[in-house]
């Protein structure tokens, strides 16, 4: 499909930038990364550790922007109601910068350990999501209060069952959050700059964990939303839908993002397997392509996928390779890259033309590999935190990561 191009919310020049991790999965939200070449071995004594920082638990995935790293935790000794809160550190020092709380009564959520969803920085701003619905927008410099919404009280939008995870998405002046707002409003659109609800979008009766995928083309831009009973394309500035196919997903585990390559657009569940959505060239063309419930089934890892061949983290045979357009299976890993678990998981990231790729696994491992229709070549890996399935961060020759008790900082060997 000629006529789509990839313009996610930070615009076609910052996709040839390598400066910066300023939302969750990196600068187009895709998980690609333009580094520098990396080495095909490690050093003797292996990745150097820049440094390390003392944090409390959480999901949250790190974001970096204009030298400073963000993430969400939520300390265990604030009192019984506890709270969440934003932590900046220095991206060369890692000391602390600022840091912003607030209350969050987590109740007897599952996994409630820490907040969810990444910390996106924009304009100047950054945006976040509780787990218990709290919207708000900082200042990214000194941490002050812009402005903080309750999604759940004002806007009644629907607490999944582990809490919400998505990602806030920016586009032109709005914030997006998928949100399950009822009675309407699976997207909620809030002003960046006073968090104003602008409009919303789409009819799931729930929220998913993920946020929308951005398409943009010549004629018309579509926001693809997995939401826990249905695939949807809505519109920019609300109103009728597109399309949608039916998707009802066991316990509303919508969990990663759409992703698109090939005029395809797929999704992949734990219990109902993926979908592929060929999409037309009007806004309301989609039909179902193919569907396999059996032997390609995701959980949390979001697949990668290039020149028409996918890599999903399969949660019963491990990272698997499969055509696009037909669903046939190519290869297995069975279990190199993570081990086999009840929740196998592993934050995959591509890391430069060629193939390359890096995975951070859910034991703390970062693995550096190239992917190909033929297979898979590990070339090192190493363990850089404890058990985790926080997303890292890539900038420059750096990786950040976090697990439940630090966020750390490697150097990465290049050639």
């Amino acid at each position: 499909m000629k006529f789509f191009v990839f313009l996610f919310s930070f615009g076609f020049i910052s996709s040839l930038l390598a400066d910066d991790w300023p939302q969750w999965r990196g600068p187009r939200g895709d998980g690609s990364w333009n580094g520098p070449n990396i080495a095909k071995s490690l050093p003797n004594d292996g990745l150097k550790r820049i440094w390390r920082t003392k944090v409390f638990p959480g999901y949250s995935g790190v974001t970096v922007k204009d030298g400073r790293v963000y993430l969400m935790d939520r300390p265990s000794d604030k009192g019984s109601e506890g709270i969440e809160r934003v932590v900046c550190l220095d991206a060369n020092t890692g000391n602390e910068i600022w840091n912003f709380s607030y209350s969050a009564a987590y109740s007897d959520m599952g996994y409630g350990k820490g907040p969810r969803a990444s910390i996106t920085i924009k304009n100047g701003r950054a945006f976040g999501f509780g787990a218990r619905g709290m919207a708000f927008a900082l200042d990214a410099v000194n941490g002050k209060e812009i402005w903080m919404r309750d999604l759940v009280e004002e806007e009644n939008a629907t607490l999944p069952i582990w809490g919400f995870s998505s990602s806030p998405e920016p586009h032109e002046d709005v914030v997006i959050y998928h949100a399950g707002c009822q009675p309407s409003g699976s997207l909620l659109a809030l002003s960046q700059e006073n968090g104003e609800t602008r409009w919303k979008a789409g009819s799931d009766e729930m929220a998913g964990y993920a946020p929308p995928l951005i398409l943009t083309s010549s004629k018309f831009t579509q926001l693809i939303c997995w939401g826990p009973n249905q695939i949807m394309s809505l519109p920019v500035g609300g109103g009728k839908l597109f399309w949608e196919i039916p998707y009802k997903v066991k316990y509303g585990v919508s969990i990663t993002k759409p992703i698109f390559n090939q005029g395809i657009v797929l999704v992949s569940g734990y219990w109902h397997g993926t979908r592929a959505v060929r999409l037309g060239e009007k806004a309301n063309e989609a039909k179902l392509l193919w569907s396999d419930e059996k032997s390609l089934r995701g959980l949390m890892s979001q697949a990668l996928c290039r020149n028409g061949v996918c890599y999903l983290l399969d949660r019963s045979h491990g990272l698997t390779a499969f055509e696009i357009t037909t669903g046939r299976i190519l290869w297995r890993d069975d279990h190199q890259i993570t081990s086999e678990d009840r929740n196998p998981h592993a934050s995959l990231v591509w890391s430069q033309s060629g193939g390359k790729a890096f995975a951070f696994n859910a034991h703390g491992e970062l693995v550096y590999m190239s992917l190909g229709k033929e297979g898979l070549k590990e070339y090192w890996r190493q363990q850089i935190t404890a058990k985790t399935w926080a997303h890292p961060a890539f900038v420059k020759d750096r990786i950040y990561a976090r697990d439940d008790q630090s966020v750390v900082c490697f150097q990465l060997p290049t050639n």
